[in-house]
C-alpha cells in the first residue's frame, strides 16, 4: 500500500506546521480532515485571530475541526466520522488515549530535536540556549507520556555558531516536511521497524525542553559571555533574551536579537555599558564584553546599534541589570 492511498487526519496549529500539510496536499497525499486549535482573539482590537493551519487548510477546501476541548463526545464522533487510517500531528496539544488510539495505523508526531533529548514545548531553543552543535527532527509514534513515543524517523543538521532559533526553525520546517511523508510511506507499506527511546543513551541535563516563560528570557550579565549569546541566539526573533537599561531611577527595558561575543580580561562590573555612542555598545560579562548588534527598545521598533545609538545618547552612563 501507498501513503497516498491512505486517508489521513493532520492535527497543527503555527506556521511550522503548515510546512508540512502543505507537503502532504501538493504531493498527492489523501488529508480528508484538519484539526487546529479554535479562533482566538488577539491584537489590539482583540479581533478573532485564525491560526496558520486553519488558513492553509480553509483555502484548500478541507474539513477543519477546531475543538475546546478534546475529549468531548462532539468532535470525538466527527473526528471517528472522517475515518482515518493515520493522523498526523505537527505542532499541536498533548492528545488523549481515545484521539491517538483511534486509527489503525496510529498517530506520529513530527517533534523539533533528536529524540530521546529535549522533550517538550521548546526542543529547538533549548537546543542553542545549551549551546548544542546539532539539532534535528524526529517522527514518533504517540503514547501516553509525552513525546516519549516509539521513534520511526530522523534527521539531523549543524548550528552554526551564530544561527538563532528563527534560522534553524525555517531550515527544520523543511526538513520536517520531508520526513513526514517519508514516515506516511514507510507505515503504509510497514517498511519501518519503530525504535524503543528506552534503548538509547539520555543525557539528562537534555532531557526536558520545557515551555519558555518571559522570566526565561531575562539576561544574567554575571553569566560567561558565550552562554548570554547561545541564550540570547536561542530566543530571537521570539519570544527574545531582554535586559534593563537603568540609570538613576530611570528604566528601559531592551530586547536583544543579535550580538558578538569579545572575550577579554577585564576590570568592568557585570552590565555595566561601553559605547562611543556612535558605532558600538558592548556590556561587561564574566569573560568579556557582548557587542550589541540587533536591539530593541520597548514601545519602539528593531534597529541597528548605529540608529539605536543615535536616538539613545549617553548610553554608556547607564547600566544593564
Amino acid at each position: 500500500m501507498s501513503g497516498k492511498d491512505l486517508r489521513i487526519v493532520f492535527m497543527g496549529t503555527p506556521e511550522f506546521a503548515v510546512t508540512s500539510l502543505k507537503a502532504l496536499v501538493e504531493s498527492g497525499y489523501n488529508v480528508v480532515g484538519v484539526v487546529t486549535a479554535p479562533d482566538r482573539p488577539s491584537g489590539r482590537g482583540q479581533q478573532l485571530h485564525q491560526s496558520d493551519i486553519k488558513v492553509y487548510a480553509i483555502g484548500c477546501g478541507l474539513p477543519v475541526l477546531q475543538p475546546e476541548k478534546l475529549k468531548d463526545e462532539d468532535f470525538l464522533r466527527d473526528l471517528k466520522a472522517l475515518n482515518a487510517d493515520l493522523q498526523i500531528i505537527v505542532a499541536f496539544r498533548m492528545l488523549p488515549e481515545a484521539v491517538w488510539k483511534m486509527p489503525p495505523l496510529g498517530t506520529f508526531n513530527l517533534h523539533g530535536s533528536i529524540l530521546p533529548h529535549y522533550r517538550g514545548a521548546a526542543p529547538l531553543n533549548w537546543a542553542i540556549i545549551n549551546g548544542d552543535e546539532e539539532t534535528g527532527v524526529t517522527t514518533f509514534l504517540l503514547r501516553q507520556e509525552i513525546d516519549t513515543g516509539n521513534i520511526l524517523f530522523q534527521e539531523k543538521i549543524p548550528i552554526g555558531s551564530e544561527e538563532t532559533i528563527g534560522e534553524i526553525h525555517d531550515k527544520l520546517k523543511i526538513i520536517g516536511a520531508d520526513l513526514v511523508l517519508k514516515t506516511t510511506d514507510a507505515l503504509a507499506d510497514g517498511a519501518v521497524i519503530p525504535v524503543s527511546q528506552n534503548s538509547l543513551t539520555i543525557d539528562p541535563k537534555r532531557l526536558h525542553a520545557p515551555k519558555i516563560f518571559k522570566e526565561n528570557c531575562k539576561i544574567d550579565w554575571t553569566k560567561c559571555a558565550g552562554d548570554i549569546n547561545n541564550l540570547i541566539r536561542g530566543l530571537s526573533p521570539y519570544p527574545a533574551a531582554w535586559t534593563n537599561f537603568l540609570r538613576n531611577g530611570s528604566e528601559n527595558s531592551v530586547k536583544i536579537f543579535k550580538a558578538m561575543v569579545e572575550k577579554v580580561c577585564h576590570d568592568h562590573h557585570a552590565g555595566d555599558i561601553l559605547s562611543d555612542n556612535k558605532h558600538y555598545l558592548k556590556i561587561a560579562c564574566a569573560d568579556g564584553f557582548l557587542h550589541i548588534v540587533d536591539l530593541q527598545l520597548s514601545g519602539k521598533k528593531r534597529m541597528g546599534i548605529a540608529e539605536f545609538l543615535r536616538g539613545f545618547p549617553n548610553v554608556d552612563s547607564y547600566n544593564a541589570q
